[in-house]
């Protein structure tokens, strides 16, 4: 991470930390007000929404305390640095986001059987007021989470949690005045549908990150064909890309120097730098270099058009 790269996102950074803060407070102040309510009024139900609300200051909580991790600078245990704790922070989200969309497809088909009743009007406004405190949350977190994994794996528990909130109220008002039992259910599935593919759709970029896979948007075949072709280069291989955060990807590569160019290793090394960093958006590059005569005949061999599928290569540095 380089020091101008941390110095100008840190009011920024700030900011953010501060909104987060906030929606923790928020949704920490709703639950224990719930619980009280809850304990004052002999109400179940609300007692059972301050638990909702409680998982959602648990993920903002997790999302905050990730953000802190991640800007610490690197050290000897961590020579990357803490970057990546925003991503197993957002997988810890997303995760526990399909454990709740799961457990609500069980209850929305247990009470397609058993309806349960509502209690009343009671539920409706305490699903209102929770529904306030949740877009209060969502605008605090919304620009955040268009940049970050992790604030958008907090973010989708508010939106779920929201959704959670519509639902009663739009159930709760049919089934008081028309006696609908069924729209609860229905509604609850809806909600669950939702929740499970929007988790899915997003768990599998923090996974692909943890794994070390290819960056989304960075074509393999096309990168090493753009190296082949600089001026001087022989050939290529052991060539391994992968994302640092969501901001910075990486490559490492063994280039085979041409006959002859051996003197011009600086420059073709600036121009390789030069053409991943602007064609391919490849902030960090590492080469080692060889002369053709080094690489020996069994690594050529296997070089020619197999090191480049992702990465399955045969290691032997």
């Amino acid at each position: 991470m380089s020091a101008h790269h941390g110095h100008h996102h840190h009011h920024d950074a700030d900011s953010g930390d501060r909104r987060v803060l906030w929606a923790v407070v928020v949704n920490v102040g709703l639950t224990l007000a719930q619980i009280v309510g809850g304990i004052v009024a002999g109400s179940l139900a609300l007692i059972a929404d301050a638990l909702h609300n409680f998982s959602d200051a648990v993920s903002l909580i997790i999302a905050f305390a990730a953000r802190k991790i991640a800007r610490r600078p690197s050290d000897a245990s961590m020579t990357f640095g803490y970057v990546r704790a925003e991503i197993v922070a957002a997988l810890i989200n997303y995760t526990t986001l399909i454990l709740v969309g799961l457990y609500l497809v069980y209850e929305a088909i247990l009470r397609f059987f058993e309806p349960e009743p509502v209690a009343g009007w009671i539920i409706v406004i305490i699903a209102a007021i929770a529904l306030v405190i949740d877009l209060v949350t969502a605008l605090l977190t919304y620009a955040l989470s268009k940049e970050s994994m992790n604030i958008r794996a907090a973010f989708l528990h508010n939106v779920a949690d929201a959704l959670g909130s519509i639902a009663v109220i739009v159930a709760g008002t049919l089934i008081i005045t028309q006696g609908w039992h069924i729209v609860d259910p229905i509604a609850t599935l809806l909600i669950a549908g939702y929740i499970l593919w929007m988790a899915f759709s997003e768990i599998g970029g923090a996974i692909r990150m943890l794994m070390l896979g290819t960056p989304p948007g960075i074509d393999i075949p096309a990168l090493v064909a753009a190296l082949r072709g600089v001026k001087g280069v022989a050939d290529i291989h052991h060539v391994h890309v992968w994302a640092i955060d969501e901001r910075e990807n990486a490559l490492e590569a063994h280039i085979v120097l041409a006959d002859g160019s051996e003197t011009d290793a600086q420059p073709i090394k600036e121009r390789l730098k030069t053409l991943a960093r602007e064609r391919f958006g490849i902030a960090h590059t590492t080469l080692e270099f060889e002369r053709a005569a080094e690489c020996c005949d069994g690594e050529a061999a296997k070089v020619i058009g197999h090191a480049v599928p992702h990465g399955e290569h045969v290691h032997d540095h």
